[in-house]
């Protein structure tokens, strides 16, 4: 259930401040977000004023967030978009195989069917431990920023993983970026390797 103004921060401040994403400003969304959200504009639509609050992870939650995670990662065999669809950069609901922004919209849609609000889950744009581009989907809960990802299955807060931070979208509007790492990031940040 998704806390309500006030409560929410009230709820947040009570955690270590190490445990939220910093935000430093705007930030240009990955190029193959931009053609998803033309291609699909009713799922990249503004979320209501309930729907940026953070989420409070119950027990029940977090069984979700487990399930939906495992779930998707065992049914999506990681593939280059290049080999399933002939393109560089392409962003879409997989159905048998996809790339690591693929898995997270997956995600992000079978947990917004639980309940989750649309705000509290955010596209996140990071370099794994190469240094290579990489997406994952950032919850944003009450007690942190948590880490879904196609990589693992563990849900890990956003500081225990050794990804840097680059980006991900506003939880008011999710055409809109914000940078993570202090300065305006690029919209090619991200890579397209199969199992990234």
């Amino acid at each position: 259930m998704a806390l309500a103004g006030a409560t929410a921060a009230q709820a947040a401040s009570s955690y270590p401040k190490a445990n939220f994403l910093q935000e430093f400003g705007k930030s240009l969304p990955p190029i193959g977000y931009v053609q998803f959200c033309a291609d699909n504009p009713k799922e990249c639509k503004g979320a209501t004023l309930l729907s940026q609050s953070r989420v409070r992870l119950s027990p029940e939650k977090w069984r979700q967030l487990y399930r939906v995670n495992s779930s998707v990662n065992a049914a999506i065999k990681p593939m280059e978009d290049l080999e399933l669809y002939g393109k560089v950069e392409y962003w879409t609901y997989p159905t048998t195989a996809g790339d690591c922004e693929d898995y997270l919209l997956l995600k992000k849609r079978e947990l917004e069917k639980l309940g989750f609000p649309p705000g509290a889950l955010l596209i996140t744009v990071v370099l794994e431990e190469r240094g290579q581009g990489h997406a994952v989907l950032t919850v944003a809960a009450d007690s942190g920023d948590y880490v879904l990802d196609n990589r693992r299955e563990d849900i890990l807060l956003w500081s225990d993983t050794n990804y840097k931070f680059l980006k991900r979208q506003t939880q008011r509007d999710p055409k809109q970026w914000v940078s993570l790492e202090g300065k305006p990031t690029s919209s090619s940040a991200i890579g397209t390797a199969a199992g990234n």
